[in-house]
Parts: C-alpha cells; sequence; structure tokens
C-alpha cells in the first residue's frame, strides 16, 4: 500500500474516533496491514486513482461532532451523513474539498451557523442541513452557488432576511420553511426561473406575495404574516399543481382567473380574511383533489357547479358565512373522501344524493340551520339514527352528533364513517313529541336498550385500540431524490412545523 493510501486510510480512521458508534457498523474500519479502506462500508474509491470519492454513513445512529478531518478528503464528491445524531457545529473545513457536488446533512442535532465559506463552492449542487437547530443568516454570497439544484435549510432557526441574491439561483427546489426568517418575500425570486419548488412558510415573513412569481409547480408561504390580495398574475403560472397560503393574513377575494389553472391539484387558501362569494370559476379546475377555503369571510351560497370536480378528494368550506342549501351535486363527487361544511349559515336538508358516495368517511355540517331527516340509504346505513338520541340535550332545538365506525379493515387499514351532525333542528313530530312530552322528557321508543350502551361502549374501545396502534407503528419515511420527505405532489400540511422524525 502507497503511502498516500495509508494517509487515505489513517484519515479516514481518525474520522471514525469523533464518532460514537453505538451499533458498531464501522466495524469494518480497521487499522490491519490486510484492511482496504475502499471497501470499508460507506466508503466509495475512485477504481484509478482510489481516491476517497464518496462518503455514505447515513442513518447509522452515529452520535459526537463532525470532526475538522473531513476537510482532509480531498477528493470527496459526495458527503452523507443525514439521519444520525451528530451534534455540534458544521466543520468549515468542508470548504477545503473543491469538488463536492453532494452535501446532506440533514436530519442530525447540528448547531451554530452554516460555514459561510461553503456558500461559495461553484459546484455544490446539492446542498440538505434540514432538520437541525442551525442558527444565524443565509448570506448574501449564495448567490454565487450557480451550480445549485436543491437548496434545502427548513426545520432550522435560521433568522434575518431572505437574501436579494437567492434571486441569482437556478435550483429546481427551494426549501426555506419552518425558520425565523422575517421581513418580505423578494420579488427577485420571480427571477428563479428554473425553480418548481418554492416553499417558504412556517416563517415571520410579512408584506405581499409577490406577482413576479414565475414557473413554480408548487408554491407553499402558508402560516407567515402577508398581506394585501392573492395575485392575480399567479393565475399565469400554468404549471402550478400546488398552492398553499394557509395562516396569513390575506384579504380581497379569490381571482376568477385561477380557472386557468388546469394543472392545480391542491389548493389552500384557509384561514385568511379573503371576501366575497366562491368564484364559480374553481370548479373548472378539472384536476383539484383538494380544496380547503374555510375559516375566512366568503359569503353567498355555494356554487351547485363544485360538484363537477370528479377528482375531488377533500373539500373544506367550514367557518364562513356561507348561506342557502347543500348542492345536491355533491352528489356527483364520486371520488371524495371528506366534506366539511361545519359553522356556516346553511338551511334545508342533508341532500340524500350524499348517500350515494361510497367513498365519503367524514361528513360535517355542524353548526348550521339545517333541518329534516338524515338521509339513512346506501353509504348512510352504517349508522342508525338512534345514535342521536343519547346526544340530545334539554332543549329540542339543541345540537346533537351522529357518530357511527365501520369496523370493516381492508388491507389491514381501519375505515371509519363518521357523520357531525350538529346543528340539525329535531322535528317534534318525528320524535314523538307532539303527544304532550316535555322539552325534558323522551318517549319511551327513545330510550337506550343495554346493548345500545354496551355497542357505544364497544364502539369506544374498539377506536382506542386502533389509535394506540397507529401510535405506535414505526414511522420511517424514505427520502426522496430531491432530498425531501414528502412524495412529489403530496398535499401540503397547513399546520405549524413540529420536529421532523428520523427516518
Amino acid at each position: 500500500m502507497s503511502v498516500s493510501s495509508k494517509r487515505r486510510g489513517t484519515t479516514l480512521l481518525e474520522i471514525k474516533k469523533s464518532f460514537k458508534d453505538v451499533d458498531n457498523v464501522l466495524y469494518d474500519w480497521t487499522d490491519t496491514p490486510s484492511s482496504d479502506y475502499c471497501v470499508w462500508r460507506g466508503v466509495t474509491c475512485d477504481n484509478m486513482t482510489f481516491n476517497v470519492v464518496a462518503l455514505d454513513l447515513r442513518g447509522n445512529r452515529l452520535s459526537g461532532q463532525i470532526p475538522d478531518e473531513i476537510g482532509d478528503c480531498s477528493s470527496l464528491k459526495s458527503l452523507v451523513l443525514k439521519n444520525n445524531q451528530l451534534i455540534g457545529p458544521i466543520p468549515s473545513t468542508l470548504s477545503q474539498i473543491p469538488n463536492l457536488k453532494v452535501l446532506d446533512l440533514s436530519q442530525n442535532k447540528l448547531s451554530g451557523e452554516i460555514p459561510r465559506l461553503i456558500y461559495w463552492n461553484e459546484v455544490l449542487q446539492y446542498l440538505d442541513v434540514r432538520n437541525n437547530s442551525l442558527t444565524g443568516n443565509i448570506p448574501q454570497n449564495i448567490g454565487n452557488c450557480t451550480a445549485f439544484q436543491v437548496l434545502d435549510l427548513s426545520y432550522n432557526q435560521l433568522t434575518g432576511e431572505i437574501p436579494f441574491n437567492i434571486g441569482f439561483l437556478q435550483v429546481a427546489t427551494l426549501d426555506l420553511s419552518c425558520n425565523k426568517l422575517s421581513g418580505p418575500i423578494p420579488p427577485i425570486l420571480g427571477n428563479l426561473t428554473y425553480t418548481e419548488k418554492l416553499e417558504l412558510n412556517d416563517n415571520h415573513l410579512t408584506g405581499l406575495i409577490p406577482p413576479e412569481l414565475g414557473k413554480l409547480t408548487e408554491l407553499n408561504v402558508a402560516n407567515n404574516h402577508l398581506e394585501g390580495p392573492i395575485p392575480e398574475n399567479l393565475s399565469s403560472c400554468t404549471n402550478l399543481n400546488s398552492l398553499n397560503v394557509h395562516g396569513n393574513k390575506l384579504n380581497g377575494t379569490i381571482p376568477p382567473a385561477f380557472e386557468r389553472l388546469e394543472s392545480m391539484t391542491y389548493l389552500n387558501l384557509s384561514s385568511n380574511d379573503i371576501k366575497g362569494f366562491i368564484a364559480i370559476e374553481l370548479s373548472r379546475i378539472g384536476n383539484l383533489d383538494t380544496l380547503d377555503i374555510s375559516d375566512n369571510k366568503i359569503s353567498g351560497s355555494i356554487p351547485s357547479s363544485l360538484g363537477d370536480l370528479e377528482h375531488l378528494l377533500k373539500l373544506n368550506l367550514s367557518r364562513n358565512n356561507l348561506t342557502g342549501v347543500i348542492p345536491a351535486e355533491f352528489g356527483n363527487l364520486r371520488s371524495v373522501l371528506e366534506i366539511d361544511l361545519s359553522n356556516n349559515h346553511l338551511s334545508g336538508i342533508i341532500p340524500r344524493e350524499l348517500a350515494q358516495l361510497q367513498d365519503l368517511y367524514s361528513l360535517n355540517v355542524s353548526h348550521n340551520n339545517l333541518a329534516g331527516d338524515i338521509p339513512t340509504s346506501n353509504n348512510f346505513s352504517r349508522f342508525s339514527p338512534d345514535s342521536c338520541y343519547p346526544f340530545l340535550q334539554e332543549k329540542l332545538s339543541s345540537n346533537c352528533h351522529l357518530i357511527a365506525v365501520s369496523l370493516e379493515i381492508p388491507g389491514s387499514v381501519a375505515i371509519g364513517f363518521l357523520l357531525h351532525a350538529t346543528g340539525l333542528i329535531p322535528r317534534k313530530e318525528a320524535l314523538g313529541l307532539e303527544n304532550g312530552y316535555q322539552n325534558d322528557e323522551l318517549p319511551p321508543h327513545l330510550s337506550i336498550s343495554k346493548a345500545a350502551i354496551l355497542g357505544i361502549a364497544l364502539g369506544a374501545l374498539v377506536i382506542l385500540l386502533m389509535i394506540l396502534i397507529a401510535a405506535c407503528r414505526p414511522h420511517n419515511p424514505t427520502p426522496f431524490p430531491d432530498g425531501s420527505l414528502d412524495k412529489p405532489g403530496a398535499l401540503p400540511s397547513p399546520f405549524m412545523c413540529k420536529p421532523m422524525k428520523s427516518s
């Protein structure tokens, strides 16, 4: 073995000393005459020069710090230490590796600032440091990293404003979500003509959504402090398939021009101050599978044309000021799984057409002014109207909840059916109260049998057991080539950031 080869092996052994290897995964990293570092676990060498060109130690439960000696691996092109328990700072010696193209340190416990010299690397294509505890600002010279294809700094504690020069990047994915970034969204982000996925959600960003934003397929600015209207220009992003502006202070109306977003599958405008009517044009976005405009100030009736959205899986119009009736055309939503129309001013009946929705497992029409009978045919036959009676309170107009659970478990997945009908106004005649029964009495045919009580108790135990099984099931998401844990096209979450689980 040559002197240079021995030096490379010695460098790797010094790196090993810095790690606490609880599972002894680096057992073959030994200093013996017969040991060949090129066949050590996680090591890849060049076939001609025997230089170490890749080091991949992901998911090995390694702890300790990344040593400065890592910079002595000067031929590295790829360094992947993701999904371990590494602590401390990112060593500045990484900037000494001139041909490093992939740096993935995500899902560790790293702290401190990202070394600024890393941003001077003109060949670095992939930088993923998400889900650590990194602090500091994003430096202005980040625009020098013209080779970046993926930049993921999400789930850290970065502060300051998004630098102007970031608009000079040519990244396909830019993820700055779940940090503490403040200030406006730079309009120059409209120059990101190669960017498909822009994630800025869960920060402290203020100001307007820039109308200059370019050829995106996914835009997520949820849970910030953004104001103003939704830019009409977003309708020119004809490739946009996911838009999430949940949890801001946006006002104005829903742009009718959104009908041009033919690729859109996910639209979340919830928890803002949007007014006006539900734009009929939304029903022309034929590929929508999620439409959430809940928790706004939208008024008027629900357009019956929303029933034309044949691919819709989730519809949430709750917590608005909607009036009128529930459209019978919703019975055409053959694929829908969830419908939430609660907390509005809807009147009329629950259309019997909804009972035709075989995949529907959650219907919430609570806190409205609905009347009449609840449909009992087809899908709705899975629960008994008698289940309402135990929940009746003293007053006839009080709320009732109807809940039923199917115990069928196809493919080991428990499928439940839940109907929240709070706000239905029971008819006295239907309850038999026209014969002199007082408001605080129930007629004999409404009494609860012991069998019903036992059934309710057993149902509750089954639900609790399913919840416990789901909670104990390991969550091991598999990363995708873009460095994210989310399947491309997966539905973005509208909720606040939580620490990501290690895979």
